[in-house]
């Protein structure tokens, strides 16, 4: 098992100037994170031979891949393919009753195209049930597809999905962030999806990896730009006073938040990262960079960091 102890838990928990962590050395991208009250749960897009890894942590410092589990093995709705899932960005969140859901993308069977599914499961760890529903909540594929689910439970407890539609994947100028929102069981859709974003020119060819949290009265969504693939991929964000919008990009000097060469404590200087996922309680981020920091040929690590939140502005902590 990959396990990172001793003197990155002695700096964190001694309140030492924090910032970023690597967390474990393989590939494990498009993170997400989810806190059972206990213990802390990420998940990762395929790679080391599952479809949905997983990753364990009792304190966010020091985490263990659980090698060899999937936390989403199938079977799965008729709309996937199954002889070539290939899940993305799976996402967890925890319901009141103490129940899960996973919210993923996985290959259309007809179109090769990437759509948003949902799974449950009694515990953070699964495995998840993706038979629980037969119907994807976003299949866009004429306008591309969709990928990177985020889950959301709002202030109310009204559950919200966040996703990109993947517009350049058929070479569309355009990559919106979609927002869904569910029933209170979280599985099914509850009317149809509206627009948050889209890519502007600075964001270059696209957005995409949203994540979304709420602190004193304020919403803020983060965001990846750029191809993920090259060093220009990064982590900004916006806000809005409604999870509805409108939505105001945030600008320099405060954003973005991550870009290649933003240091880390124990991993040199950031290679493209980004698909951020934050914590439930808006007080920690994960996310991927490029494990040999220069770039992907060896697979996208995770990171760690704390963060605080204050007047529009998310800073690392």
């Amino acid at each position: 098992m990959f396990q990172y102890t001793s003197l990155l838990g002695a700096l964190l928990c001694s309140g030492a100037s924090a910032h970023i962590y690597r967390v474990l050395d393989t590939s494990f991208p498009d993170p997400s994170v989810v806190y059972t009250g206990s213990e802390y749960y990420a998940f990762g897009t395929t790679g080391n031979k599952v479809h949905a890894q997983v990753a364990t942590s009792p304190d966010f410092t020091n985490w263990t891949l659980i090698e060899g589990y999937d936390a989403l093995p199938g079977p799965y709705p008729t709309w996937v393919d199954e002889s070539s899932v290939v899940l993305w960005a799976p996402d967890v969140i925890k319901l009141a009753d103490g129940s899960y859901v996973m919210y993923y993308s996985a290959r259309e069977h007809t179109s090769g195209k990437h759509c948003v599914g949902v799974a449950t499961s009694s515990t953070a760890k699964g495995p998840y049930d993706a038979t629980v529903s037969n119907d994807s909540i976003a299949c866009p594929i004429s306008k591309g597809g969709a990928i990177d689910p985020d889950g959301f439970i709002d202030t109310d407890g009204t559950i919200y999905v966040t996703y990109k539609i993947d517009g350049n994947s058929i070479k569309s100028d355009s990559t919106p962030i979609m927002l869904q929102k569910m029933h209170s069981d979280g599985v099914q859709a509850d009317g149809d999806p509206i627009q948050l974003l889209d890519r502007d020119e600075l964001d270059g060819p696209l957005i995409e990896a949203p994540s979304v949290l709420y602190y004193d009265g304020i919403y803020y969504l983060s965001f990846s730009s750029n191809y993920y693939n090259t060093e220009k991929y990064d982590t900004s964000y916006a806000y809005a006073t409604s999870i509805t919008g409108p939505w105001s990009k945030q600008h320099a000097p405060h954003a973005p938040l991550l870009v290649t060469g933003t240091g880390s404590k124990n991993a040199g200087k950031l290679s493209a990262p980004g698909g951020s996922d934050f914590s439930a309680d808006g007080k920690k981020v994960v996310f991927h960079a490029n494990l040999n920091g220069k770039d992907n040929s060896e697979g996208r690590a995770l990171f760690v960091s704390n963060i605080t939140v204050s007047d529009n502005i998310i800073s690392l902590a």
